[in-house]
């Protein structure tokens, strides 16, 4: 699920605090039940590392969740991320690591090398405070590790998703090329968008 972010949470993420900032704020809009789960998020970021998406990918049990690569990846695929934070919380305030942690981030590590979107950081937050497994040095720990390896089959469904999104891309691009020399011609909006399948809020986007 897409997280709604204000125009002020779209900053450019220099530290693993930049990150927290705002999941934090995206944490306590939950109400106390569901803050007593645990959730998992993906942050997308652009080439200049400025926040591209925030989405939830799962929520879970009071200590555990479970998050698969496709749908983890599925969004960076779209929005075409160059890069990606994990980020999930431990509602027992607990902060430390676990193995399970330490395990999940090197499976995504190793799919996001795969599809060229690079996994630079694991933060585990809190109401009050984070972990940040890049800081503590997990980060390149994992990424030498060479403990877990991608299965053929895992590889082949990310690269297929890949390539799926990428051709998505490719006929919107030409179908806003066309939906804008259309509007350079004077047609109507609900006109472009019937001949072009476009979204109308794409359409108004080329004014």
């Amino acid at each position: 699920m897409n997280v709604r972010l204000t125009e002020a949470q779209k900053i450019q993420i220099l530290n693993a605090h930049d990150v927290y900032s705002v999941m934090q704020q995206i944490l306590l809009r939950q109400n106390k039940i569901r803050r007593a789960q645990e959730h998992f998020w993906v942050v997308g970021l652009k080439a200049d590392n400025s926040i591209l998406f925030v989405e939830l990918i799962a929520i879970g049990a009071q200590n555990r969740v479970n998050a698969s690569p496709p749908d983890v990846f599925r969004m960076g695929i779209y929005k075409l991320a160059v890069r990606m934070i994990l980020v999930h919380n431990h509602p027992s305030g607990n902060l430390k690591v676990s193995a399970s942690d330490k395990d999940i981030t090197d499976r995504l590590l190793k799919v996001g090398k795969l599809i060229n979107i690079d996994v630079i950081d694991h933060l585990i937050i809190t109401e009050s405070g984070f972990t940040s497994f890049k800081d503590k040095g997990i980060m390149s720990a994992l990424r030498k590790s060479g403990l877990y390896e991608i299965q053929d089959r895992e590889s082949d469904q990310m690269k297929e998703m890949q390539l799926r999104y990428e051709r998505k891309n490719a006929e919107k691009a030409k179908a806003m090329e066309v939906a804008r020399k259309m509007k350079a011609k004077g047609f109507d909006n609900q006109t472009i968008k019937e001949l072009t399948g476009l979204y109308i809020r794409d359409i108004k986007g080329l004014e």
